[in-house]
């Protein structure tokens, strides 16, 4: 499977950019929320998905991780192909997705072309407990938990430590650590704090 592509970016369209990874350009369909994040970048890195059907297969692009597990989240509700899942990741950002799912917000769902109410209300039925389980801090994105301190909970579960015992850890070491303070360097300090 391939996980993610880095290389220069050839053509870039709201809906679709090649990448050029050492000669070969591989096609993704991306959301208008990737196009934005890489609009004014000549290469970068894009985590992919690759859709496997009996008539195609689609390479899809995400800028963020985030983005490429709630796609992997939407697709997996009865109804909801790739396609519409990209065009909600275009109408929504992720954070803003789960929290419409977390909160019931059927009103909010519907307002993405191609959702409708049953699609509302199945999303939030079969997502809203897969999404409220994870933290809201560090899934969701709320304020006051940055990229960084996701990067290192994340780490820190890799590791076998729960997430709980995970963020509470690394919220105690970024109220003592200075706003320069690398991932390493918060994840090496979390670990001591458990």
């Amino acid at each position: 499977m391939i996980a993610f592509v880095r290389g220069h970016f050839a053509v870039k369209t709201p809906s679709r950019v090649v990448v050029d990874v050492n000669g070969v350009g591989y096609d993704l369909q991306i959301s208008l929320h990737t196009y934005s994040a890489i609009s004014n970048k000549e290469s970068g890195q894009l985590f992919t998905y690759l859709h496997i059907t009996e008539n195609a297969q689609t390479l899809f692009g995400f800028a963020e991780l985030a983005e490429k597990e709630m796609f992997l989240h939407l697709i997996s509700v009865s109804g909801v192909g790739a396609s519409t899942a990209r065009m909600m990741l275009s109408g929504m950002r992720p954070d803003e997705i789960a929290r419409a799912i977390i909160q019931g917000n059927t009103r909010q769902l519907e307002s993405i072309k191609g959702i409708g109410k049953k699609s509302a209300e199945r999303l939030i039925v079969e997502l809203r407990d897969k999404l409220g389980k994870q933290s809201l801090d560090t899934q969701v994105g709320l304020p006051g938990f940055q990229a960084v301190d996701s990067d290192a909970v994340n780490a820190l579960i890799a590791l076998g430590i729960s997430r709980p015992m995970a963020e509470q850890s690394v919220k105690k070491t970024l109220a003592s650590v200075t706003d320069q303070a690398s991932l390493e360097d918060i994840i090496k300090q979390a670990l001591k704090n458990l």
